[in-house]
């Protein structure tokens, strides 16, 4: 089944992007990241190439 997500297609707020930087910044992987931000894995990868953050490949 599905996972849902609390912040299904609502914008990103000024806070939740300072967040994404933050744990970017910190090397945390994109499924971290994502559970830390309530949003799917696809949308983070999305909004982090949006604002030119690279994000941590872990194996």
């Amino acid at each position: 089944m599905a996972e849902k997500f609390e912040r299904h297609r609502q914008p990103w707020t000024g806070d939740e992007l300072k967040k994404l930087k933050r744990l970017a910044i910190k090397g945390l992987g994109l499924k971290a990241i994502a559970k830390a931000l309530t949003r799917s894995e696809e949308s983070t990868q999305a909004q982090a190439k949006a604002v030119g953050l690279k994000i941590a490949k872990l194996r």
